[in-house]
């Protein structure tokens, strides 16, 4: 297993390093952060409150470590568009085909996620991460095979403004322009009105955190991946490949911290200056990943990342259908009793144990969920 993964990368190969980086997300989704919480918790360490913080979403608008998953996500579905659509390169109907069975497939795991085979359509929710993963992927894909770099950089940078605009400049029914307070901001007021069944509130409360309004900037996500694969698809040097996206990620996180002072940093809404800050963290992170695993080749330490990120959509659909916890609590159980405090830090790390054992025979026999 570790060999395969230290083998050198060949020509038009998938890089180890988005693999990993897309397990390395997908662990705090699938419990990581539970588990962190936990261990912090029996901590006495006195900044664990303070990193304890850091796996838990920000109330409303500001920036923590647990924002930035699902964004990174979303970066990383953008970045393997360029490596992914390669082979149909010179036939477009055929990689348009392949663009639309893969959003029709995300989309129908989206529904089977949120419990359509249930038949309560009134109440079921319409909304979703797989349907904003669907709709991005799908937009994303179609402007890399038809539109040409700069177009779509003009397309990125014109979604931004825009959506800035119509937040801060179109007030709702009865309010004020330029509310973005969870109960008066635009985004919310066109999810309560229009988006059909149970909006998600568990966050927000007076829309959905992946409402209509704001998945269109959230395309915006998804191309700084496309960017930053086609950086890494280039020529260039593993050297000048690594330092361009760290100082692409610099760039883009003192533009949007700046731009945050005007338009705040939000993820509920998606403003256009968390785009750019969680897009900076995401291509810092990228350049992390590829200078110790594609760059420098030390992928010994990757192995654990790159069995969860080969099958990442597969993970995070088949935790809602299997009892994890329940495994954890069967086998792990006699041992919880005698650990005292830490009993809950036994039995979360015991649930992650199982699901990563399952990724590992799955790996091992090549049998992969390519949504």
């Amino acid at each position: 297993m570790v060999e395969e993964i230290r083998k050198p990368v060949k020509e038009g190969q998938r890089l180890i390093s988005i693999d990993a980086l897309r397990g390395f997300d997908m662990f705090w989704i699938i419990g990581g952060d539970a588990l962190a919480i936990k261990l912090l918790s029996q901590s006495d360490w006195k900044y664990a409150g303070r990193l304890k913080e850091q796996f838990e979403h920000v109330a409303w608008e500001g920036f923590r470590f647990y924002d930035l998953i699902f964004p990174l996500f979303l970066f990383l579905l953008g970045c393997v568009i360029p490596f992914s659509l390669e082979k149909f390169h010179g036939n477009p109907t055929q990689a348009v085909g392949r663009v639309l069975k893969r959003t029709g497939m995300l989309l129908i795991l989206a529904l089977l996620y949120n419990d359509i085979l249930q038949f309560q359509f009134s109440t079921m929710r319409y909304a979703g991460v797989l349907q904003r993963l669907a709709i991005c992927y799908g937009i994303c894909s179609l402007l890399y095979l038809f539109v040409p770099q700069r177009g779509r950089v003009i397309a990125s940078a014109a979604i931004l403004l825009g959506y800035w605009a119509v937040m801060v400049w179109i007030p709702v029914p009865g309010g004020v322009a330029g509310d973005l307070s969870p109960a008066g901001n635009l985004s919310g007021y066109i999810d309560r009105t229009y988006l059909p069944g149970r909006i998600l509130k568990d966050y927000y409360g007076f829309g959905d955190n992946e409402g209509i309004l704001s998945t269109i900037p959230a395309i915006v996500t998804g191309l700084l991946g496309v960017f930053a694969g086609e950086w890494l698809r280039s020529q260039r040097g593993p050297a000048e490949k690594c330092f361009g996206l760290a100082a692409a990620g610099l760039v883009l996180l003192v533009v949007g911290t700046i731009w945050g002072q005007f338009f705040p940093v939000i993820k509920n809404l998606w403003t256009s200056s968390f785009v750019l800050v969680a897009g900076g963290y995401s291509l810092l992170l990228l350049s992390l990943f590829y200078a110790l695993l594609d760059w420098m080749q030390w992928r010994w330490w990757g192995w654990f990342w790159v069995v969860i990120g080969s099958n990442a959509i597969l993970i995070y659909m088949i935790r809602e259908i299997i009892d994890f916890t329940k495994i954890s609590k069967y086998f792990l159980g006699g041992i919880a009793s005698w650990s005292g405090p830490w009993q809950g830090v036994v039995i979360q790390a015991g649930s992650l144990a199982a699901m990563w054992l399952l990724l590992y025979w799955l790996y091992r026999r090549k049998i992969f969920l390519r949504a």
